[in-house]
């Protein structure tokens, strides 16, 4: 059963955030009561840090508007429990040049709705492409996609994942079958990474972003690519005709979380990505302490040849951004993150690693958990 959210009190947010930039180490998982007070004031200030970031505005969250899981309207859903008193892990634990696993969805429908920037609001987004739990729509709620069915090999996920839809001309086209959209470690210490709390949603780049903005976006990985032509920031004017090229694009998720929030009214400000530390390491940033999976998104659409026609629902290539809004059964998700992240090794939807076989998978053939 999903878990309603509640909202805690701003002292205790305040002093839950406190003990984070001191440094307290261990992990405590406190439950708030339900209270009708404010969200903390340090929860604010770090959403008007991103809110002025170049390119990243987007319709907030929070305009008094009832919807879905955040009755108030203030775009605030709280964790709950939240994760609180945790310090960026900077281990370095033995080398490993994996540590991954594979969810492999399948695009199931189109609509112009956005359950995370316009909650409640059928027809109110450009056309999106969804992918995983098949009953995504605008009214979506972390109970509704609960009781939802799933495009994704493994049943355990019933994550929703959007996209603008793409388009050649006035024809809509979607990618083939199950996409790859994987599960990572992003910081240093693959060990500290936890699985997503069940309701976390956020949005990934944005629809405003200009071409510089997307070039130099933490995540963007090379661009658009076809054939061989990479490091693409707008779409190509041509790609290679032949039967096999399809266009791609790869684009990496933050990853480190603050704690406290589900999603907060710019989608973004409770997540960021991992810093730079010493030798050559990425650590969670202070006020985000909390290492989840680096989600990475890698697309691929039939289209090729003459590519002057293309274009996303949400406008010119570099428009490109995604949705995430996590629905795991919880053991399944703790498995594949245990036994593929925390473990070190490079997992197919499986959560089996060809290269070292004697670890055995995570799912069955049926990709259920075993």
């Amino acid at each position: 059963m999903a878990r309603r959210t509640r909202r805690i009190p701003g002292l205790l947010i305040a002093l839950s955030l406190a003990a984070t930039g001191l440094g307290i180490g261990g992990v405590a998982m406190t439950t708030g009561n339900a209270s009708a007070s404010t969200p903390a004031a340090a929860s604010k200030a770090a959403q008007a840090d991103h809110a002025g970031m170049p390119g990243m505005a987007m319709p907030l969250a929070g305009n008094g508007l009832a919807s879905g899981d955040d009755p108030d309207g203030d775009g605030y859903i709280m964790a709950n429990p939240p994760v609180t008193g945790v310090t960026p892990s900077t281990y370095d634990p033995p080398h490993a040049y994996f540590h991954e696993f594979q969810a492999k969805c399948a695009p199931d429908h189109t609509a112009p709705d956005d359950p995370i920037v316009f909650p409640g609001q059928p027809g109110a987004s450009h056309d999106h492409t969804f992918m995983g739990n098949t009953s995504t729509n605008a009214n979506s709620v972390t109970s509704s996609l609960e009781s939802g069915n799933t495009a994704c090999l493994a049943p355990g996920d019933k994550s929703a994942y959007w996209m603008p839809s793409l388009y050649n001309g006035s024809q809509k086209i979607l990618p083939i079958g199950p996409q790859t959209i994987y599960y990572k470690s992003a910081v240093n210490d693959y060990t500290s990474v936890r699985p997503f709390p069940k309701g976390l949603r956020f949005v990934v780049g944005s629809p405003m972003q200009s071409q510089d903005e997307f070039q130099h976006l933490k995540g963007t990985v090379e661009g658009w690519e076809c054939g061989t032509s990479y490091h693409n920031w707008n779409f190509p004017a041509t790609c290679p005709n032949t039967p096999d090229t399809q266009l791609n694009i790869r684009l990496q998720a933050p990853s480190c979380w603050d704690g406290i929030h589900l999603d907060t009214p710019d989608h973004k400000s409770h997540m960021a990505y991992p810093v730079a530390s010493g030798a050559n390491q990425n650590v969670c940033p202070a006020d985000h302490p909390v290492a989840l999976p680096m989600i990475e998104f890698k697309m691929a659409w039939p289209v090729n040849g003459d590519m002057s026609q293309v274009h996303l629902s949400s406008g010119q290539g570099f428009s490109f951004h995604y949705d995430f809004f996590a629905d795991w059964d919880n053991a399944t998700q703790a498995a594949m993150v245990t036994h593929c992240i925390n473990g070190g090794l490079q997992c197919d939807a499986h959560g089996y690693d060809e290269s070292q076989p004697g670890k055995g998978a995570v799912l069955d053939d049926n990709y259920r958990l075993k």
